[in-house]
């Protein structure tokens, strides 16, 4: 796993920004796993202007969602689906999109007919994922499988608090998601994971330098042949070899740099 540490959010995001440009111009029909949630914001509103100003071209390229709520049909504005609409794919557009169905009569056969279609596409070239404050990935809770896949999942109370931010109150977040499993996350080709904040830096510690468990869904990357994890100053500061990792970075030979 590389460790990068940047000063702060912003500069974290145009790193990750620069590494799935990196991406698109050597492979424009990538296949790419997106994420959700406040913490990609920068680093969609930078995909965006790039895109626009003609300096990559996603057109080609195809996206798959990690997770929807059950129960939220894409037109309702908390959905995933109209979150990503909002913040990347109007501007960032690609060739085709996926997202879970969160309003699927029969989810059970929803999933791995989701599955099945990142299969037909070729596998995912590179993971976007944000790293949850309890050290979820997608909405793999702890003590989710770590050869799980695609699936529906119950929320823990912490994870129905902190989206209760985004709707007008907790009794009006959806208990359930579709998400992609742990395993479904590792056969991608690449991953890329951003945490920025001190409330991360217990979650960035345990999943890059603690034990590889179910207790901590994000250290299975450990095990990940090429995962990146991009944090800011306060989300490292829990890492005992952070020096470490700023000074890999700094001497990395240029074709490494993206």
């Amino acid at each position: 796993m590389e460790i990068i540490i940047k000063a702060d959010a912003q500069e974290a995001s145009l790193e990750a920004a620069a590494l799935i440009a990196r991406q698109l111009r050597v492979k424009p029909e990538s296949v790419l796993g997106l994420a959700t949630g406040s913490t990609p914001l920068r680093l969609y509103e930078r995909l965006c202007a790039m895109a626009e100003a003609g300096a990559i071209d996603p057109s080609q390229a195809t996206a798959f969602n990690l997770d929807e709520y059950v129960g939220l049909p894409g037109t309702h504005p908390q959905s995933y689906a109209a979150f990503m609409q909002a913040h990347l794919f109007e501007r960032f557009k690609v060739a085709r999109w996926h997202i879970p169905n969160g309003m699927s009569a029969d989810i059970a056969r929803h999933c791995a007919q989701y599955e099945e279609a990142i299969r037909e596409a070729g596998g995912i070239d590179l993971q976007l994922l944000g790293l949850g404050s309890d050290g979820h990935i997608g909405f793999n809770e702890p003590g989710s499988s770590l050869a799980s896949r695609t699936r529906l999942k119950t929320l823990t109370a912490r994870t129905v608090a902190d989206n209760a931010l985004h709707f007008a109150s907790p009794e009006e977040v959806p208990r359930h998601v579709i998400t992609m499993g742990v395993g479904t996350i590792l056969d991608a080709q690449a991953c890329l994971v951003l945490a920025f904040g001190e409330q991360k830096a217990r979650a960035v510690a345990a999943m890059a330098e603690g034990p590889v468990s179910a207790s901590c869904p994000a250290s299975a990357l450990q095990m990940h042949p090429v995962c990146t994890l991009i944090v800011d100053e306060p989300a490292a500061a829990l890492l005992e070899r952070r020096d470490y990792y700023r000074w890999v970075y700094e001497n990395k030979p240029d074709w490494q740099r993206p």
